[in-house]
């Protein structure tokens, strides 16, 4: 199913009496569609998770020093799926994707309360080791970071420090298996041992999204993993996100509408700090419960 988003022209809308268009591949948004509640609440949606709750947080706040980022925020995040983030810049949904691996921990004066449960153990608990931690939740930035090493060093550098292989052998192995998932395998095997940083931008942060894997991560976070990156490379990494998620947990945070429709099956809107509701993507963008959410996917502001 592909959307197409756009606002209702002039004379269209709401009293008009024109209805909204829908064909068989594409279903229109326009503003008169829906009714909306007035009340700001997350909503569970329709559809639901494509599979079971990997990550559950419950009234999850973030204050840096004295002010405060995220309110109370709850959303179930599923496994074996997509999840978009999206809202306007400053929403707080960067600073979730970050209580997710405890990255806020990093922040000086940074304080996060509720609780956050990873198969049901609460990530936040002194028993957690951070770094472990990190292992099972990889992350991916906006942009592409590799290290100053080799393509196959970058590989290999998380499975080397978390002693995940014994050998040569088992080490080539992991770091072939990693960039065939990534889909770079074909196009870097002859210079594994070329500087990473010599890749292009696409492949650089196919490159990152490898070195993600090869620890065997049970969720892999992505802070706008494509806002700089051309159309083509663009393309490659979404084709990539759809494979990975028949194997992991994902959640993507990103400003484009297109995208989140095109990649994600949940979708989760921020506004100001909160979350204003969540669904099914398709849910999302073409039967959104609340004003505020239809007013972003239509381009009234953000």
């Amino acid at each position: 199913m592909k959307f197409r988003i756009f606002r209702a022209p002039d004379g269209q809308g709401e009293g008009s009496g024109t209805p909204p268009v829908k064909t068989r591949d594409e279903v229109v948004v326009t503003a008169n569609e829906p009714t909306l509640s007035r009340t700001p609440q997350a909503t569970a949606g329709a559809g639901g998770p494509v599979g079971p709750t990997k990550i559950a947080a419950r009234d999850v706040s973030v204050f840096y020093g004295d002010k405060q980022a995220l309110y109370d925020v709850s959303l179930d995040v599923p496994d074996k799926s997509v999840t978009a983030l999206i809202g306007p810049s400053g929403c707080g949904k960067s600073t979730f994707l970050r209580t997710m691996n405890r990255m806020n921990d990093t922040i000086d004066g940074a304080k996060v309360t509720g609780r956050i449960e990873m198969d049901g153990d609460d990530i936040n608990a002194r028993s957690i080791d951070p770094v472990l931690l990190r292992a099972r939740v990889g992350m991916v930035f906006q942009k592409p970071n590799p290290f100053p090493k080799s393509i196959y060093e970058n590989v290999a550098y998380g499975p080397k420090i978390h002693g995940l292989t014994t050998s040569k052998a088992e080490m080539d192995q992991v770091v072939e298996a990693s960039l065939r998932r990534a889909g770079l395998w074909d196009e870097v095997a002859d210079r594994l041992h070329s500087a990473g940083t010599g890749l292009s931008g696409g492949q650089q942060q196919r490159l990152v999204i490898a070195r993600a894997i090869a620890v065997n991560p049970e969720v892999i976070l992505m802070d706008e993993p494509c806002s700089a990156l051309d159309p083509i490379a663009t393309a490659k990494i979404e084709e990539l996100i759809d494979e990975l998620r028949e194997r992991y947990c994902i959640v993507i945070v990103t400003h484009s509408m297109a995208q989140a429709a095109r990649v994600s099956q949940r979708t989760a809107f921020f506004h100001m700090g909160r979350l204003v509701e969540t669904g099914g993507t398709e849910e999302i963008f073409t039967n959104p419960k609340d004003r505020r959410t239809l007013d972003y996917i239509t381009g009234r502001f953000g």
